[in-house]
């Protein structure tokens, strides 16, 4: 099972954000404000899942086109698709589960 913040960085990069302020932006959007991953948590986060084979960092191409040097991209593994998958059809359980309890119509 992914932590949280594991799982919407797994999610941003899912829906095509590739580079850590893209996740930050997405992160917070997609939760309407509730959700904000700080840099040191967003770089925590995709270094872990860097190191766990979810997500891999990659050369986003035309060096000659403006970008700031330093902005990294990263990417789902093939690992990670799955694993981001999994916890979507789990969370998927638990929301049929908090419908049926009563919490959320």
């Amino acid at each position: 099972m992914l932590t949280a913040a594991g799982f919407h960085v797994l999610l941003a990069l899912a829906s095509g954000r590739g580079h850590g302020y893209a996740v930050m932006r997405f992160i917070e959007e997609i939760s309407g404000g509730a959700v904000k991953l700080g840099p040191g948590t967003l770089y925590r986060t995709i270094n872990r899942l860097v190191a766990d084979g979810l997500v891999e960092e990659f050369d986003a191409g035309d060096p000659a086109a403006p970008h700031d040097a330093r902005r990294r991209y990263y990417k789902l593994t093939p690992q990670g698709e799955r694993a981001a998958r999994d916890e979507a059809e789990l969370m998927t359980r638990l929301v049929t589960a908090a419908r049926k309890a009563g919490l959320i119509t």
